[in-house]
């Protein structure tokens, strides 16, 4: 192997890259320690469910000038084949990342340069704008620049197709074959063809923003609630561009942005990752509710695809609302909304993905919804979107990572669309006497309380690739028989296709795309999954157990012995 990377490194050395990119590939190699030569070319950016994403700096495994270029290159050529003698037009947007908008002039460069016509942000944008963009400029791709919810550190690309949903089989496939067959960096064509460069911006936020405000189902609410307390921060991200400006077209005039996080800043100097999953990223947004006595705390990723909440329990503390419960939150209003508003008639329907809470499932049954899963990945929704465009309306689909989308005119999770209607939804349950949690809570009493938990286990670079690799192999060769004294069940495997029922010893098919994820289901309701993501090397466990709510009175008791058991459950299965 570390010849095999001695002469990748070389290739590079050899080929036409600039003077400072050679001069660090120098250094690598006469380096005595080689475990970040190795972990820089030991393999080739892949697409995973989020697209390319990785370290920035020098190399075949990272985030640069010329991984971005092969990809472009590669799909350039795709797009050549895939749409012969037809006019192509992509569109390109980037987040606030160090070097975003520097991989995003790259990006249009090569375009252009394959003679395709770029619509090109000239300014930092959200992710779901250029998903809206593809479609109604009618592009055949996209790309946006963003890691999304990762440390500073790393920068990612994230390509389209011509639905505005992120690239997937076979076209994905396809792209990276296109990739592959590029010999050498000196086969990009990195000379741009300004000619061929569209500069886009406010126009299409104007278009974007419309179709937002049409999603609104209580405007009535929201006139008498318009002072409700909103807490807000983008945390140095996109969001500051278009979430303020939704809310207020919403009718919201009371929302507090957090100024410390306002600015879009790539270090992300007040937090350790821009991530609205983590408790430390939403502390200066509860600080700040705690001094205005909020009704709400929304906080968005840096593209500005993901929200995170939170809001008082039922203490009057200030508590962060996991993305499950969220999505259960979204999911119940807009349905009851629809169902009051007599807009259901059998021919709508709501997705979510194989680790997000099944009781979104419940929901759904309750108002006689149709409900879709599908694998981990925002595209795979955009794909069930696509399959039934026409024929049945999609009202709502969302992921437990705090991604959610509310109407069909993008096709990738939004943060913009869920804030203001996460805003209308606790409006709503204001003017009926409620607070966020008080909703939910009623949501437990009448469908039974999910308690779900996620555990990420990093191991870093190619040993770590291989730990993880070895863990999945393990747990597939060697399922439990009980989780936590209840008997195993069924025991799926995305990756061969096949779910096995332990008892009747039965294998039936799974008609997704193949995928790495594993999960064991107990008769107890108990639902463990296993999934190492498609580009970051970690491995992440989701537990779902549940138990019947009775009162409010309950809920911390409930919630106590229900966290209880996953903390068994983790410990019973040695994971750490």
């Amino acid at each position: 192997m570390d010849l095999e990377v001695r002469a990748k490194a070389q290739e590079w050395l050899n080929s036409s890259i600039d003077k400072n990119a050679k001069d660090e590939i120098k250094r690598m190699l006469d380096s005595a320690d080689q475990t970040e030569l190795i972990d820089s070319f030991y393999k080739d950016l892949e697409f995973g469910t989020g697209g390319l994403r990785g370290l920035m700096g020098i190399g075949s495994n990272r985030m640069n000038k010329y991984t971005i270029g092969k990809a472009t290159q590669g799909l350039s050529n795709y797009l050549l084949k895939a749409f012969p003698g037809q006019k192509i037009s992509v569109a390109i947007a980037h987040d606030s990342r160090n070097n975003s908008d520097f991989f995003a002039e790259t990006t249009a460069s090569v375009f252009s340069a394959n003679g395709i016509k770029v619509y090109f942000f000239t300014a930092l944008r959200p992710t779901p704008e250029l998903s809206f963009s593809i479609r109604h400029l009618g592009c055949k791709s996209g790309v946006v620049l963003t890691a999304s919810h990762n440390p500073k550190e790393y920068n990612g690309y994230k390509a389209y197709w011509d639905d505005g949903a992120q690239v997937t089989p076979p076209h994905d496939e396809n792209v990276i074959d296109e990739v592959n067959k590029i010999a050498s960096i000196d086969d990009v064509k990195f000379t741009k063809n300004p000619s061929l460069i569209v500069e886009v911006g406010v126009d299409l936020d104007e278009k974007y923003l419309k179709e937002v405000k049409q999603l609104s189902l209580s405007p009535e609410v929201i006139k008498k609630q318009k002072d409700l307390k909103i807490v807000y921060s983008p945390i140095h991200g996109t969001g500051i561009t278009l979430v303020p400006e939704i809310l207020q077209r919403f009718g919201f005039e009371n929302v507090h942005v957090v100024e410390e996080q306002a600015t879009p800043d790539g270090n992300f100097p007040t937090v350790v990752y821009p991530n609205p999953e983590e408790a430390e990223a939403m502390s200066l947004a509860v600080k700040k509710a705690k001094k205005i006595d909020a009704d709400l705390i929304m906080a968005t990723d840096p593209d500005a695809d993901r929200v995170g909440i939170g809001a008082k329990n039922h203490h009057g503390e200030f508590q962060l609302i996991n993305g499950n419960q969220a999505a259960v939150l979204l999911m119940y209003y807009m349905l009851k909304m629809w169902s009051e508003k007599g807009k259901l008639d059998g021919k709508q329907f709501v997705i979510k993905t194989i680790v997000t809470t099944d009781l979104i499932l419940d929901i759904a049954k309750r108002f006689k919804v149709e409900a879709f899963e599908t694998l981990t990945g925002f595209k795979y929704i955009a794909a069930i979107i696509k399959e039934l465009e026409g024929k049945k309306k999609f009202i709502v689909g969302g992921e437990e990572s705090y991604g959610y989308l509310c109407g069909d005119f993008v096709r990738d999770k939004d943060a913009i669309s869920s804030c203001a209607l996460l805003a209308e939804m606790t409006a709503w349950a204001k003017e009926n006497g409620m607070g966020v949690f008080d909703l939910l809570t009623e949501i437990y009493k009448e469908f039974g309380f999910y308690q779900e938990s996620l555990l990420s286990i990093t191991r870093k670079g190619k040993s770590g690739a291989e730990e993880i690799q070895e863990m999945m192999k393990n747990m597939r060769q060697n399922p439990p028989k009980t989780i936590h004294g209840s008997p195993v069940q069924k025991v799926y495997d995305y990756q061969s296709s096949e779910v096995k029922d332990i008892s009747t010893g039965k294998i039936s098919k799974i008609d997704f795309p193949k995928s790495n994820v594993l999960q064991y289901t107990t008769s107890d309701g108990t639902k463990i999954s296993a999934r190492p993501s498609g580009t970051e090397p970690k491995i992440k466990f989701y537990f779902s157990v549940k138990g019947p709510l009775k009162s409010k009175a309950d809920f911390d008791l409930v919630q106590g012995k229900l966290n209880a058991k996953i903390i068994r459950i983790i410990e019973e299965l040695s994971l750490k």
